[in-house]
């Protein structure tokens, strides 16, 4: 007897569980409260120009060609991606540039070349991040936390006896800062901090372990850009048979007996065997789970930081400038403090700079580039963003035209703007913090939410906010890892 299954929410972990669920043989309907799939992962397109909106930077495309086989498809037909030769290129004000290179040994001789930082210490860095990768992926990428089992495994007996070796008792700035010599490496081992909204003076240095995903795994760049992402699962999905309703707004899960029973769309009601929420967890509870018991312990987490973005047509091209970019802060500790601890913006930020022109030509007109220009911010606590937005703007166009030696203000042709009053409207984004709650402590990985409701049967949880964390594969894995429960 076939059994329906709600997914609230399209963002990518959606759409990842309406596959899952679609090839384990339920009727799936999905219900997004945008005119579009994908959530963070969107697209813009503004005269000429297209943007990917959201999450630049791809790895672990396995998560990705793993739905299309599950569904009996050749990932290649239907997703194409390449391995990029230089996962990022370092810019600071002194003139220094660096070429983050995939080859381990050229990025290692560069850093030696440019930096005089011994080539020895950026491979012994890299070893160290996969050695955290081998003990604690399995741990908390690829399983619950909330199962005794995952605790009890011959892997997790293993992990136990090389916790002093994982980073789990210091800061990530703290491993960096005795590894390297050079304040600038450290600077730039400390940046991976931020690809999940924490502060590497405070998060602990088990997220060196994000190094090994960029540079030993390695970086990718889906060929139509990483809105394609969204868009091929979409199409799977619909081929699949999943039924997509889009500006469907749930108003409430409803619950009856301590079981998840369906939705209520305006005044629409849609039953099911099962729900599953890809909305924001905090945002959930708050609206359309607010009947019921609330897990005040983890909705009053510190949450992660947002972003402030500035999505620019540049009518030049800069031979300097790859699809990643960064200009670095000359002060970062202080910028971090500003961003936690203040919750405001430095006056010196790290600008990001992804430009999917440079792989994409036709992403803009000919000559031409589009930024996507961000820096890391606070998430919104009612902070005066209209001010601190035009301030940020000069400061980051100024910091520009210092290291690129150029003029950008008139070449800017089309511009609009993300910041986190708009990532929360358009994504229920809690605080529009890009990352669920914040990584700023070594217990933070317990303090995610679990992939199921332990309080209400048949009520499941996905995405970025929840178990095992923010990014697109994690995103991703919390759909598989959630469907380990469905039907227990």
């Amino acid at each position: 007897m076939s059994q329906d299954a709600i997914v609230i929410g399209s963002g990518i972990a959606g759409l990842a569980s309406a596959i899952r669920l679609k090839v384990k043989g339920y009727q799936v309907d999905v219900f997004e409260a945008n005119s579009y799939p994908g959530g963070k992962l969107s697209e813009i397109t503004l005269n000429g120009y297209r943007f990917d909106a959201g999450p630049s930077l791809f790895t672990l495309p396995e998560q990705v060609e793993e739905l299309f086989r599950l569904a009996g498809r050749k990932a290649e037909e239907h997703f194409e991606y390449e391995k990029l030769e230089v996962a990022c290129h370092y810019f600071w004000e002194d003139g220094k540039q660096l070429k983050a290179w995939a080859d381990i040994n050229r990025f290692a001789e560069e850093v030696e070349t440019k930096l005089g930082e011994p080539a020895q210490n950026v491979r012994e860095a890299l070893r160290s991040s996969a050695f955290i990768y081998e003990h604690l992926a399995p741990l908390f990428m690829h399983r619950s936390l909330h199962q005794v089992s995952t605790w009890t495994n011959a892997q997790a007996m293993k992990s136990y006896l090389k916790m002093g070796k994982l980073g789990i008792f210091s800061t990530m700035h703290e491993a960096n800062k005795q590894r390297f010599s050079n304040p600038k490496m450290v600077q730039l081992f400390n940046r991976y901090a931020t690809y999940n909204g924490s502060d590497p003076y405070q998060t602990p240095a088990t997220l060196n372990i994000i190094p090994h995903l960029e540079f030993n795994i390695g970086a990718y760049f889906p060929k139509k850009g990483m809105h394609e992402i969204t868009q091929s699962l979409y199409k799977l999905a619909e081929e699949l048979g999943v039924k997509f309703h889009f500006n469907s707004k749930v108003e409430e899960i409803l619950v009856e007996k301590g079981k998840a029973i369906g939705i209520k769309v305006q005044e629409d009601i849609f039953l099911a065997d099962l729900v599953v929420n890809n909305m924001d967890m905090v945002n959930a509870y708050k609206s359309i789970l607010r009947k019921q018991k609330q897990p005040k312990k983890l909705l009053d987490q510190p949450k992660s930081s947002s972003a402030l973005i500035f999505y620019w047509g540049v009518k030049k091209e800069f031979k300097e400038l790859g699809l990643h970019n960064i200009f670095f802060s000359e002060d970062y500790k202080t910028e971090f403090e500003h961003i936690f601890k203040k919750g405001s913006i430095y006056d010196d930020p790290t600008v990001y700079i992804n430009i999917t022109s440079t792989h994409k030509p036709d992403d803009a007109p000919k000559g031409c580039m589009n930024w996507f220009t961000m820096i890391n911010v606070p998430n919104n606590q009612g902070q005066d963003w209209d001010q601190m937005i035009a301030e940020a703007r000069k400061t980051i166009i100024d910091k520009v035209n210092r290291v690129l030696k150029t003029d950008l203000e008139p070449l800017i042709e089309v511009e609009e703007i993300l910041e986190p009053r708009t990532i929360e409207s358009k994504t229920s984004s809690a605080n529009g913090a890009l990352y669920g709650n914040s990584s700023n402590n070594r217990f933070a990985a317990f303090l995610r939410h679990a992939n199921y409701s332990s309080d209400i049967k048949n009520l499941y949880f996905c995405g970025g906010s929840v178990h095992p964390g923010g990014g697109i594969p994690l995103s991703l894995l919390s759909a598989k890892i959630m469907m380990g429960f469905v039907g227990d």
